[in-house]
């Protein structure tokens, strides 16, 4: 049996499209970058039912409190005004962001992982960081920050300190980024495995590891899609969209 939350599974509607995007990593250092996001919710965002953000919207979120960059929540909640579903999951980098920010946006907070039931279709969402297992040293790392109690004191420092213990970390993150190797910080096999069967899932779609591309994963005797979304550039980007039963990779702007 499946380990389901109550708010770990949703259904999709049969009808209307469905967008998924990841790894935006939204920051005040990067305006042309918000200018992109800001135009795909205005222009193409708006024809699907359902908008999915996997992770890392944000380069950064320090907490609820700080808001570095208003006019992409402007942005979130006149999508939201407009009838549409932005369901937005937590990644390794902005896994702070809380009820606030979702009261702010009108997005709907989703935990990582999640199943996606579409057209009888079990999917798993997930950002991904979860599934890089080789990495030991920032799984210990991810166990620690997402700690309830950890975060709970990291948001009553003063948002100054906080500040300046995000702007270390983004230093020390590069640093060690540059000296792993790249098969530790790809995903693991085993560990895709482990969490289809935990949600008896038939598909997974991820980001986190900046490595687009469709994969095919065997699984007891069977080929189950693994697609793992593009990160964003300042100029362009890529989202998969679902539209009855098609599966498609669209670059924005489209060319």
């Amino acid at each position: 049996m499946p380990i389901l939350g109550l708010r770990s599974v949703d259904t999709a509607p049969a009808a209307g499209e469905i967008l998924f995007i990841s790894d935006l990593h939204l920051s005040p250092r990067r305006p042309l970058l918000t200018r992109l996001f800001i135009d795909f919710l205005e222009q193409r965002a708006p024809a699907a039912a359902r908008l999915f953000i996997l992770g890392d919207l944000f380069d950064a979120w320090i907490g609820d409190d700080d808001n570095p960059l208003p006019e992409v929540l402007g942005a979130l909640w006149r999508f939201k005004a407009e009838h549409r579903q932005c369901l937005l999951m937590r990644g390794n980098r902005d896994f702070l962001l809380g009820r606030g920010f979702a009261r702010a946006t009108g997005c709907r907070l989703i935990p990582d992982p999640f199943l996606l039931r579409l057209n009888d279709e079990p999917i798993l969402l997930m950002h991904g960081d979860l599934l890089c297992t080789d990495d030991l040293a920032y799984q210990r790392f991810r166990r620690r920050v997402r700690n309830p109690l950890v975060q709970r004191l990291f948001l009553w420092l003063p948002l100054s300190k906080r500040r300046r213990i995000a702007a270390q970390y983004r230093q020390r993150s590069g640093e060690a980024m540059a000296t792993k190797p790249d098969a530790i910080m790809d995903v693991n096999e085993d560990a895709i495995r482990r969490q289809l069967r935990r949600f008896s899932a038939r598909r997974l779609i991820h980001g986190h590891t900046h490595r687009p591309g469709d994969h095919l994963l065997q699984l007891d005797g069977q080929p189950l899609p693994r697609q793992v979304l593009a990160d964003w550039r300042d100029d362009a980007a890529e989202l998969l969209s679902y539209r009855a039963g098609v599966w498609r990779r669209e670059p924005w702007p489209a060319k």
